[in-house]
Parts: C-alpha cells; sequence; structure tokens
C-alpha cells in the first residue's frame, strides 16, 4: 500500500455511471470484507476504478454483497451534510461499494469526521481490493470535503481482525464495546433487502487522520 497509486484513475468524475454495469449486471454474493486469497478474477488491485455513485444505487449493490448487513436506512445515511457513496469498477462491473456518512454516535460529530457505514466487496474482486478502497477514498473524501480530518469505521471484532484497515494505514483506537440493540423494519422498498441495520458483535472503532 505504499507504492505511488497517483497515476491510477481514482474518481472519474467525467463518465455517467448509469452508462456503465447496474446492479443486475453484477456477480454473485460475497461476504464482507476480503481479508484472504484473492477473488475469481487474477486482476491487481491498481486495475480498478473508484467513482462517486448515487446511494440508491449503493444501497443496491450492498444488498446483493454485504453478507451481514444488507439492509440500509437511507434516511439514516443522508443525515447531516456529509454523506457519500463509491463504487469500484473492474471492466465495466461494479465489483465493490462503499457507503460513508456523518457518525452514527452522536458525540463523534464533530463536523470534522466522516464514518464508513458499509464495504461490501463481490466475489470477482481482485485481491487487496478493500485496502485498495480504503486508501484512494481517504483521498476523495479530503477532496469532497477539505474541513474533514478524520475517518472512522467500526469493525465487528467477534468476525473480523481488522487486516484490511491496518493494511491502509487506519488505527485501532479506544476500548472494545458491546453492539447497541439491533433495530429491525420491514423489506426495504428499494432493495427489498430486510434484517438487522447492526451486528450482534462487539466493536472496535478504527481510524484515520486525512
Amino acid at each position: 500500500m505504499q507504492r505511488d497509486e497517483s497515476r491510477q484513475p481514482e474518481s472519474t468524475g467525467s463518465q455517467s455511471v448509469s452508462s456503465r454495469a447496474c446492479a443486475d449486471d453484477v456477480v454473485a454474493a460475497y461476504p464482507l470484507f476480503q481479508e484472504g486469497g484473492g477473488g475469481s478474477i487474477p486482476t491487481s488491485a491498481l486495475s480498478l476504478r473508484i467513482d462517486e455513485i448515487p446511494m440508491r444505487l449503493a444501497q443496491e449493490l450492498n444488498a446483493k454483497w454485504h453478507s451481514m448487513l444488507p439492509r440500509t436506512d437511507l434516511g439514516n445515511l443522508l443525515c447531516g451534510n456529509t454523506s457519500v457513496a463509491y463504487g469500484t469498477d473492474l471492466g465495466g462491473n461494479w465489483v465493490a461499494v462503499a457507503i460513508w456518512s456523518q457518525p452514527i454516535i452522536r458525540a463523534m460529530c464533530d463536523g470534522k469526521t466522516i464514518e464508513l457505514r458499509r464495504l461490501a466487496i463481490c466475489q470477482g474482486a481482485p485481491k487487496n481490493t478493500a485496502s485498495r478502497m480504503l486508501a484512494v477514498m481517504s483521498r476523495l473524501v479530503k477532496r469532497k470535503w477539505p474541513h474533514l480530518e478524520k475517518t472512522i469505521s467500526y469493525l465487528a471484532v467477534d468476525v473480523h481482525k481488522g487486516t484490511i484497515y491496518r493494511a491502509a494505514g487506519w488505527t485501532p483506537v479506544g476500548d472494545i464495546v458491546n453492539a447497541r440493540p439491533q433495530r429491525f423494519s420491514n423489506v426495504n422498498k428499494n432493495t427489498r433487502a430486510t434484517g438487522p441495520l447492526q451486528t450482534t458483535s462487539r466493536k472496535k472503532r478504527w481510524e484515520k487522520k486525512i
């Protein structure tokens, strides 16, 4: 992750997402956070294009790929003034998605922090896609909101070890905390996904200054 990536495309800004692959064109679902071996396509993660995409498309992609939390609440994601979603493209197909928003915990809403709420990757993504995305997206959110100083995310410690965060230069901080009570609702009318908005796992906050 220390090699120079400045020559690689991060966000095109000129190509409409509607002209490229839609949610129905993606590969089969794959668990959150690809920490093990690579995907089925033997391609370097440096070949990926990472673009800002509409939040509703991000919800659809997350619903297909996120094994633990496929459901998202649009109203919750769009609260505050720092919400954005990024899709990762490989050869004209979406292979990963990430959703960012104002921190969900009120105490962290200092106007300088943005939280990674979802990160989901399909089976066809190359190895190290997640860490590559984290590194690039840190730069993209800083470019979009220069006043931001920190990115945060909460890791389900009973399920994941934080490998992708560490590879992208993030740092674990604070204590491991118990999960808050899960919240359920009816099927999301846009993505048809249902289930909890939070996991039952204990959580650890990871951060990175940007």
